[in-house]
This record gives structure tokens, sequence and C-alpha cells, in this order.
């Protein structure tokens, strides 16, 4: 990712996440499909393998993904305006129509056509996550390690209900371990030639 302190980008960086933030429902992982469109597909500022590297690193740290994200990707792609501009671009929708609901909810509390609007809304955002985790998987570079890792989790998080953030803890010391056991073997190989 190259950086862009241009005024004229940071702009284009405020109002692409400030249209994410604006068309997505369902907020966090509901996002990334539509990031991804944005980020990779339409303006080319990074390639797959870095939208889901940012993914994989941004889940890691204690706060919502959508914002994580804007503020890892905005500072890679324009230091600390760009992380600026892309938080407070994909934050704001959201802050506004809260705030709207805030300032309106006794009125409409009980009113069956909102309701309804959720209730359909709902799996509308599961399929999108769903979707967004089918894209995911088919960027991965599959390992025997990397299958375990995600069975474990599975059984982990679904049966044991296992916490999220030791969960990711595990599959970070996993790769880790991985890595080094991969490094040690390649230096071997290297020595023995």
């Amino acid at each position: 990712m190259k950086k862009n302190f241009n005024v004229r980008f940071l702009i284009k960086l405020f109002t692409t996440f400030f249209k994410i933030g604006m068309f997505t429902f369902g907020g966090g992982f509901a996002m990334i499909p539509l990031m991804e469109k944005e980020l990779v597909e339409r303006h080319g500022w990074l390639d797959k393998k870095q939208f889901i590297d940012s993914i994989s690193l941004t889940q890691t740290i204690p706060g919502a993904v959508a914002i994580n994200l804007a503020i890892f990707l905005g500072y890679n792609l324009a230091g600390l305006p760009g992380a600026l501009a892309a938080t407070v671009g994909v934050a704001l929708p959201s802050f506004l129509i809260i705030l709207l609901i805030a300032i309106s909810f006794n009125r409409f509390r009980n009113n069956q056509i909102i309701e309804n609007v959720f209730k359909g809304i709902r799996p509308t955002v599961v399929a999108l996550i769903a979707y967004a985790g089918v894209k995911l998987i088919r960027t991965i570079d599959w390992s025997v390690l990397l299958i375990i890792v995600l069975i474990v989790t599975l059984i982990a998080r679904i049966l044991f209900d296992i916490n999220p953030v030791i969960l990711i803890v595990a599959a970070s010391m996993a790769g880790l371990i991985n890595y080094f056991l991969n490094r040690k073997t390649f230096f071997k190989d290297q020595s023995e030639e």
C-alpha cells in the first residue's frame, strides 16, 4: 500500500468509507464485501492478499472490525490524515443514524412497520456475513494446520462458547509455531546443500 497525502485523495478516502458505512447494515463483518469491492476492485488501493491480511490483523485488536479496518487501511494508504478520514467516514453514517433513532425512539418504539423492516434486514445481514466468509475461505492458502485450526475454532466456539479473543490469540500462536517450525526446516535444508 502506498501512502498518499494529497487532499483530493483524502476526500476520496473519506467519501469511500462514508459510502461503506452508509450502505452496510449489520456493521462489522457485513461491511467486508463492500469494503473489498470499493478498496480492492473499484479503486485498486490494495490487492486481495493485502485486504485479507488487514482483516486478519485488525480482528486481533479489541474494538469494532469496521473502525479497526478503517484506521489500519486509512493509515497505510495516507498516514495519520488517511486514518482520520477513513475512520470518520465509516463511523459518521452510523453516528448520524443512531442519533436520529435515539431522538425519535419513543415515538417509533412499538411501530410494527419498523419492527418488520428489521425482521427483513436480519437474514440479509446473515447472508452478507456468510458471503464474506466464503470469499475469505477462497483466498486462504490451505494447509493441514489451517484446516485443523478452522475445525478446532468452530468446535470451540459453537460447542464451548469460548471467547473469540482467546480463539484468535490461540490461532495466532499456532501460526507463529507453524512459521518457526517451517523456518527451522528451511534453514536445515539450506545448510545441508
